[in-house]
């Protein structure tokens, strides 16, 4: 990373999905890596299955936790749709990693709205940079479904500058003992996944 330069991470799903842990995890890596670190997180309905961002910036020095549109390094989806609502962070040449698996809203199991069936086509249209892949599965594989964001932040990983250790040890100060060995085998997974 150049000396000035700040880096922005996205992260997006929806409420349950884990996407404040996953939050947890970058920004701790980031301040092992010796950055400074801002965090925001916006979650109004995330306890009813409602939309959840969280951002993250880092560099030597970071005066905003707000990313600007058009700026994100990556970003990280664990639920289709909402790789396209919060499409506008990501940067000209960002990462976009999505988990495929569905989260019906409230709207479409009431049978008001419908989920798009095409979200997929959407997703590989809007992005030229894009890991689409089923992250749920592979957390299933390892043992437990709900460290599918873990294996999702595996792959958003790679997109960002810092070093494995960091990475290894804030997984430790943000996960319980008890589920620490899941996990550390989820982000590997995720980071391995091509």
């Amino acid at each position: 990373m150049s000396e000035n330069k700040t880096t922005s991470v996205v992260l997006c799903g929806v409420g349950g999905q884990g996407i404040l842990l996953a939050s947890e995890i970058v920004a701790q890596a980031a301040r092992i890596a010796g950055y400074d670190v801002k965090t925001n997180e916006v979650h109004g309905m995330a306890q009813r299955g409602g939309s959840v961002i969280a951002q993250i910036r880092y560099g030597k020095e970071v005066y905003s936790p707000i990313v600007q549109e058009g700026t994100a390094a990556v970003v990280g989806a664990l639920e289709n749709i909402e790789a396209l609502r919060y499409a506008q962070y990501l940067a000209p040449d960002g990462l976009v990693v999505v988990n495929s698996q569905m989260m019906v809203p409230v709207t479409v199991s009431m049978g008001v709205a419908a989920y798009p069936k095409d979200a997929q086509e959407r997703l590989k249209a809007k992005f030229p940079n894009l890991v689409y892949f089923d992250a749920g599965k592979i957390a299933v594989e390892l043992g437990n479904v709900k460290c599918a964001n873990v294996v999702t932040l595996g792959a958003v990983s790679k997109a960002l500058d810092l070093p494995d250790a960091a990475w290894k040890e804030a997984i430790e100060i943000s996960v319980k003992p008890k589920f620490l060995a899941l996990n550390l085998k989820a982000f590997q997974a995720g980071r391995d996944y091509k």
